[in-house]
């Protein structure tokens, strides 16, 4: 039993550095811009997507991962200028409905590029192994270094945010940002950055975890959801928030989609433990979004922010 939970503990951080990705730049782009952007999970398909598309024709895993970055980058701010830059003051309603219209317009556009089949993605060679736990049971080396990429990501984020002239625009946009408009930096240039910058990041979630899912149209739409549960449990606007959050959402929920239906079997009949495991195990998330939001309406480190 020890061995299955230390598989799933890894699991569920593995998925939770993915839910961070997408949402590290999704809660800059929501705290500083105060922008609803359903179509950033389009994004981390997009990274999926053109990562299938370079293998297919460099046959080269790392060529592929490093030109899917200028390509999901071109893409946010291509996005940015026609599209979003036109939404920032209008209502939450315009942008909730006019992103949504570009979500299905970006997933019917994959569709006819690529087809609905889903793709594969071949992993590396020097990646493709597996290293033992405890007792006979090992764990794939890819996986650990998803890992190891993400928690890299995490730190070098907050060196930008906490470290540099960057960050403290970043860190005063998020706090008030008509002061650090009054103050002369271009807010538009700002917003820019941000999005590209989080565009890029959801493209290399989405290349990143291509080789362990198979990429399909579809598979923003279930991140998404997460990753907005992810920014409400850390706070809008935190990057530290949503790196503790998107770990903690990710081991919860794969920690209660393998563990509720076994414990529930000492408490019903089998079938039934299974059937109602599979029905609670979703729910996990949104018991602890509640649970968090009543102690901390703001999240665990959000703040009022000012306008």
């Amino acid at each position: 039993m020890f061995n299955l939970f230390l598989l799933q503990l890894l699991n569920g951080a593995q998925f939770g550095v993915l839910l961070f990705l997408v949402a590290a730049g999704l809660t800059l782009v929501f705290g500083i811009m105060d922008f609803i952007n359903l179509a950033h999970g389009v994004l981390y398909m997009v990274g999926g997507y053109v990562m299938a598309m370079m293998m297919g024709t460099t046959g080269n895993f790392w060529l592929s991962l490093a030109l899917v970055l200028p390509v999901t980058l071109a893409v946010g701010l291509v996005l940015e200028l026609l599209v979003f830059r036109r939404l920032y003051d209008r209502s939450h309603l315009d942008q909730v409905l006019a992103t949504f219209g570009l979500v299905l317009v970006l997933s019917e556009l994959v569709r006819i590029l690529w087809g609905s089949a889903p793709l594969s993605v071949a992993m590396p060679e020097i990646l493709s192994g597996s290293v033992p736990l405890a007792g006979p049971m090992r764990y794939p080396v890819y996986r650990l270094a998803v890992i190891g990429v993400g928690l890299g990501v995490a730190l070098s984020l907050w060196f930008v945010i906490a470290r540099t002239r960057v960050g403290m625009l970043l860190r005063a946009g998020a706090a008030n940002r008509s002061m650090v408009s009054a103050l002369g930096t271009d807010i538009n240039r700002l917003f820019m950055l941000v999005f590209a910058a989080g565009a890029m990041l959801a493209g290399f979630a989405g290349a990143i975890v291509s080789p362990i899912l198979s990429v399909d149209p579809g598979m923003g739409d279930s991140i998404l959801i997460l990753t907005f549960v992810v920014i409400v449990i850390g706070g809008v606007g935190s990057v530290k928030g949503a790196f503790c959050a998107a770990l903690l959402v990710g081991i919860v929920d794969t920690l209660g989609r393998m563990f509720g239906p076994i414990l529930l079997k000492s408490l019903m009949d089998p079938a039934a433990a299974a059937q109602a495991g599979r029905t609670i195990a979703p729910m996990l998330v949104y018991i602890l979004m509640a649970a968090v939001l009543f102690w901390r309406p703001a999240g665990l480190f959000g703040r009022a922010v000012a306008r």
